[in-house]
């Protein structure tokens, strides 16, 4: 009888897997424009009912008091909307070309990508969770300058493999995803010591990091980039993604960052991270409805721990 349980379990991979695989088969025959309508339409109307609606409405609340109600409502319907469209354009990440018009991507700021591949120079790069980020790392190889990245596993198989399978065929044989934890950090590190460049996103909740003030509260902030921007003598260069429809998207390359470096290492690696949430903060206040407000970024009960 010992035979049964793992045979069950796998049955039921290969049940979801087959039920994915159709999903995604509708998803890339109705085209990018009307996956995308479908994935926000449908997240919209399921996620304005889930509590982390009530989370998100927590946290603009405090990050942007004076909002009125209906104008936080609607935020959070364009960051349910946002993040719907995400999924569903994830069978088509890999058809996302540069163009001048409709499904695809067009970039602001491509000079500093010009500039270090002049130079031959790797780069950090970091970004937070707004439009669609999926598509930074694929932008980024398409334009000759593969940069690395990292994922958090699902904790389903069957998605783990799906998404990972759809990630890897917009990357190519040049792009690489390292998954969260020691093992990929020892990865990218190696990546890094053999010249590569790497992609972070810094936005989202930590239980230890620094305490670094993020739209007026203190948010314990990864100082993974500072780190190694110090370490490695590395640019860092701020990117995300604008969505401006249904599958048609900017990518904004910024100049690199820039933070004071004394060599006193705990006041430069503070210095990195102030400037990091600065700019993020930056890109949320400008676009408030793009960001994903649904987690819990701050802590409960203000920090009480020193900020180095």
């Amino acid at each position: 009888m010992a035979f049964i349980v793992p045979a069950l379990h796998r049955l039921s991979y290969h049940l979801q897997s087959a039920a994915l695989g159709s999903v995604i088969g509708i998803l890339r025959g109705v085209g990018p424009k009307r996956a995308s309508d479908a994935g926000g339409w449908l997240m919209r109307r399921v996620g304005m009912k889930l509590s982390a609606t009530r989370i998100a409405d927590q946290n603009l609340q405090q990050a942007l008091p004076g909002l009125a109600a209906d104008a936080r409502q609607q935020i959070i319907r364009d960051v349910w909307t946002n993040l719907g469209r995400n999924v569903t354009e994830l069978p088509h990440l890999a058809s996302f070309a540069r163009s001048e018009v409709g499904p695809g991507w067009e970039i602001e700021g491509e000079e500093h990508i010009v500039a270090l591949q002049a130079q031959g120079a790797q780069a950090l790069f970091f970004s937070g969770h707004l439009g669609n980020w999926e598509l930074i790392l694929p932008i980024a190889t398409s334009l000759g300058m593969p940069v690395a990245g990292f994922y958090r596993a699902s904790s389903n198989l069957a998605v783990e493999s799906a998404t990972q399978k759809m990630r890897q065929k917009a990357l190519g044989s040049s792009g690489t995803m390292f998954p969260k934890g020691p093992k990929g950090a020892r990865q990218a590190l190696t990546h890094l010591q053999n010249g590569g460049s790497l992609g972070f996103l810094v936005d989202q909740k930590m239980n230890d990091g620094l305490a670094i003030p993020f739209l007026g509260r203190d948010a314990m902030t990864a100082p993974a980039v500072a780190q190694l921007a110090l370490r490695f003598n590395l640019p860092i260069i701020p990117v995300y993604i604008v969505r401006l429809g249904e599958g048609r998207f900017r990518m904004v390359c910024e100049a690199p960052l820039q933070a004071e470096r004394t060599g006193d290492r705990h006041a430069d690696i503070r210095s990195i991270c102030v400037a990091m949430n600065e700019t993020l903060e930056r890109w949320v206040r400008e676009r408030p409805g793009a960001w994903l407000w649904l987690h819990r970024r701050w802590p409960k009960e203000p920090l009480a721990l020193p900020a180095v």
